[in-house]
């Protein structure tokens, strides 16, 4: 993105992990943010600590797997700032009874719902807008796992996180027509609070030694920052003690 226009970007589950740290990075690098999350008070104290080092921010509660509501708060976006140049989807979640002979409907429809609809829901919501511009870059937060079949993220997290990569290339295949641009970034384990809902939580040396969230927001900058004739297909990005080599 070139420096002497505003630049708009929307990033969903910013309030905590590496969409937190991608709304940051590119807060301070000049972007007007709009960070979204399930939970109000997190999504506030998040965009809080950004204003407080200058960044031009603002926090919009939303459960992506409300479809009228997801459409909502776009509109609300483009309405007050008159264009989206980024949307960066990176709210997903997982259960911990994610196991095959611990599956569940419930477990299943949670996890599509918010990994999969929910980011579908947003790139649609914004398509027409940066189809409009004739510009504009997505970047969704997929997985490893949605390139190496592990039974440690169980079948809902790696059928949806292989669903996002594929949809992201779909996307490019269509819309590079209209000036539009997808990343996918695939990363292995990273230092965040998603960690927590494992059947058996990492120790703290193990998370140590993961990519932290930092890293990912440094890298949601570079792919967001390049201009608009470059298009980054796909970041596959893992700590250099990478546990799935054990």
């Amino acid at each position: 993105m070139s420096n002497d226009k505003k630049k708009v970007a929307w990033v969903t589950g910013g309030g905590s992990g590496i969409g937190l740290a991608g709304a940051q990075a590119l807060a301070a690098e000049g972007w007007t943010v709009v960070i979204s999350g399930r939970r109000k008070e997190v999504i506030d104290a998040a965009a809080a600590d950004i204003a407080k080092s200058g960044g031009k921010v603002e926090a919009i509660a939303l459960d992506v797997g409300n479809a009228d509501h997801v459409n909502f708060v776009a509109q609300g976006i483009i309405g007050k700032h008159g264009r989206v140049d980024l949307l960066v989807n990176s709210a997903g979640l997982n259960v911990p009874k994610r196991s095959w002979d611990q599956f569940s409907n419930d477990g299943w429809d949670k996890v599509v719902n918010i990994n999969l609809n929910g980011l579908l829901y947003c790139m649609h919501a914004v398509l027409p807008t940066m189809r409009a511009q004739k510009d504009g870059c997505i970047i969704n937060i997929a997985s490893w796992a949605g390139h190496f079949v592990s039974p440690m993220t169980g079948p809902a997290y790696t059928a949806t996180k292989h669903a996002v990569v594929a949809l992201t290339h779909s996307f490019n295949m269509e819309e590079f027509r209209n000036g539009l641009r997808a990343c996918c970034i695939s990363p292995a384990e990273v230092a965040t609070p998603i960690l927590k809902s494992r059947p058996v939580p990492p120790s703290e040396e193990d998370m140590s030694r993961m990519l932290q969230p930092e890293d990912l927001g440094r890298t949601i900058a570079f792919v967001a920052n390049m201009p608009p004739h470059v298009c980054v297909n796909e970041v596959l990005i893992s700590p250099t003690w990478n546990r799935t080599f054990l």
